[in-house]
């Protein structure tokens, strides 16, 4: 390491020094070596001192990869010592200061209202069902990717004038759950609540005949399922037809009453049995009795996901290795780009990502955080600075025993429904991607009422964690609450469009209630929808994500 002129001109003096006293000691020795102790010390404090004072000739300040070493708390500082030797430390406040701006609801909420009854042209399904034909579907991966293949399992049973068998799930998936329909969702109501939609039987009757399998394409319409689905209801001997991998097999745009029948499955008809319902309200209420309020978290840092987004997190060569072991579920997944990836926001942020995004949105050490997760790749050493953020950190697990969640817990779907429950119920949701739950949740939270729903906007995010170091706490906050703007789940925040998913933004089916003074503001220019009536007032029902090859 190169020293520096003051290094230098203090090692020079002493070596002069030393010359000039070890030439005259023959003459002198008894005379000079007092003298020449006392210098030889006074030069070395000198040289120690000008040592600890100058600063270092080279500094690195190249970007690193976000990893907290150490965290301590004091004078409302969370101390965040960054992973690189002789790097400034990043100060974090402990509370979430004033952003101007309610964190716990939208102004705008109370004027919309979910609206999904039928209209008055919609056919029943008394006139609208064939006598002897029959539609099963088998939803394929997690909980709520099962729920959308359910609910297009309906609309898709009306489009070809069907009976519905009541839908089988996958049990041979990544979660290897083995219970079936009416073991999380109440059979009773989904076929009461349908009956004048869709006719539901509980099983295939045996004088059906034969049954054709086979698998429709993505995103097919009406149309789509009446060329390809039809015909085969007039082969011979044929009265049945089973979809296989029934999921997202139905357009995003259909007319307003199919729009509609899917919401009238989704939000009304698909209720959890009364066992995860009970045990999904008692998580709540004992999150309440913590809190007015309180934030949950969808963290999605578990190994599948991150193997399927094909992102780096810091890991070294044992995180390539192991989550490159569980891309090979996925055969005909592309290899992609760590860095294009993350540039492109399609990587989840860590936990401690999110837990910054969340104080640097106005969200302080106090609140409390319910975080729905299954095994978090890196366990507490990744869950460690969430934590040290968010003291006041729950799970179902630490609010609920091992007792109580015996009946639950062998099965993965019934813990994701319990996860789903609460946070359907938190004042704010925080979505980690863009999954099955979080589009679930979203559009749910949407349609009964704009209950605030967070995503991380992750492609300007990305770069803001990049370069936090280099802005100080103030700066990185005020970009992140810039770069939020949008993603905050207010009213008529997302627009329908290409891409759009109808499950996260139902809007056929959210109404605005009529205003008199915004009806002259805006020259009548809103549709007035008479006031939600009393079933659709009521609070909703309860479910949880997960995806598969069709994330």
């Amino acid at each position: 390491m190169k020293m520096n002129k003051k290094h230098k001109e203090s090692l020079i003096g002493l070596q002069v020094l030393h010359t000039f006293v070890i030439r005259r000691r023959r003459h002198h020795r008894h005379r000079f070596f007092p003298l020449l102790s006392a210098a030889t010390g006074c030069l070395l404090l000198l040289f120690a001192l000008l040592s600890f004072l100058s600063p270092p000739l080279f500094t690195d300040r190249r970007p690193r990869h976000l990893s907290l070493l150490n965290t301590s708390v004091y004078d409302g500082i969370v101390d965040v010592e960054m992973n690189v030797e002789g790097e400034n430390v990043f100060r974090v406040p402990m509370n979430g200061g004033s952003i101007g701006r309610e964190l716990w609801s939208s102004k705008e909420s109370g004027l919309f209202y979910g609206c999904s009854n039928a209209s008055h042209d919609f056919i029943t399904a008394e006139t609208n069902t064939e006598p002897n034909r029959y539609l099963l579907i088998e939803a394929s991966g997690g909980l709520n990717q099962q729920r959308t293949g359910i609910t297009d399992a309906v609309v898709a049973a009306y489009i070809l004038n069907a009976h519905l068998v009541v839908p089988m799930l996958d049990k041979k998936s990544f979660w290897k759950d083995s219970s079936n329909f009416s073991e999380i969702f109440d059979v009773a109501w989904f076929k009461t609540s349908l009956s004048k939609d869709v006719k539901i039987v509980q099983e295939l009757p045996h004088e059906a005949g034969n049954v054709v399998t086979m698998r429709v394409p993505r995103k097919c319409d009406p149309e789509c399922y009446r060329t390809r689905i039809l015909p085969k209801f007039n082969e011979k001997h044929v009265q049945a037809v089973r979809l296989t991998k029934f999921d997202y097999r139905l357009s995003n745009r259909l007319d307003v009453d199919l729009q509609k029948l899917r919401c009238r499955v989704n939000y009304h008809a698909l209720k959890y049995t009364d066992p995860i319902l009970e045990m999904g309200r008692k998580l709540t209420d004992r999150m309440r009795m913590k809190s007015k309020h309180f934030v949950a978290l969808h963290v999605r840092y578990e190994s599948d996901m991150l193997a399927f987004s094909g992102c780096y997190y810091g890991g070294g060569e044992k995180e390539i290795k192991e989550l490159g072991v569980i891309r090979k579920r996925w055969a005909s997944l592309p290899t992609k780009n760590p860095d294009k990836e993350r540039k492109n926001g399609k990587c989840p942020l860590s936990p401690e990502e999110v837990g910054l995004m969340l104080r640097a949105l106005g969200f302080g050490s106090d609140v409390h955080m319910y975080v729905a997760s299954g095994e978090v790749y890196g366990g507490d050493e990744t869950l460690a600075p969430l934590k040290a953020l968010f003291p006041n950190f729950h799970t179902k697990e630490s609010l609920a025993s091992k007792e109580e969640l015996a009946e639950f817990s062998p099965y993965s779907s019934r813990m994701a429904a319990l996860d789903f429950i609460v946070c359907d119920e938190s004042d704010v949701f925080v979505a980690n991607n863009n999954g099955n739950m979080a589009r679930i949740l979203a559009g749910r939270r949407r349609y009964f009422g704009h209950k605030p729903t967070i995503r991380p906007n992750a492609r300007k995010l990305y770069r803001l964690f990049h370069d936090r170091h280099r802005m100080g706490w103030y700066g990185f906050a005020s970009q992140v609450r810039k770069s939020q703007v949008g993603f905050m789940g207010e009213p008529d925040e997302v627009k329908p469009g290409k891409g759009t998913v109808f499950h996260e933004n139902p809007q056929t089916c959210i109404c605005e209630k009529y205003s008199e003074a915004k009806d002259n503001a805006n020259n009548g220019r809103h549709d007035k929808d008479e006031l939600p009536s009393q079933d659709e007032q009521v609070s909703p029902d309860t479910s949880y994500n997960e995806y598969s090859s069709g994330f």
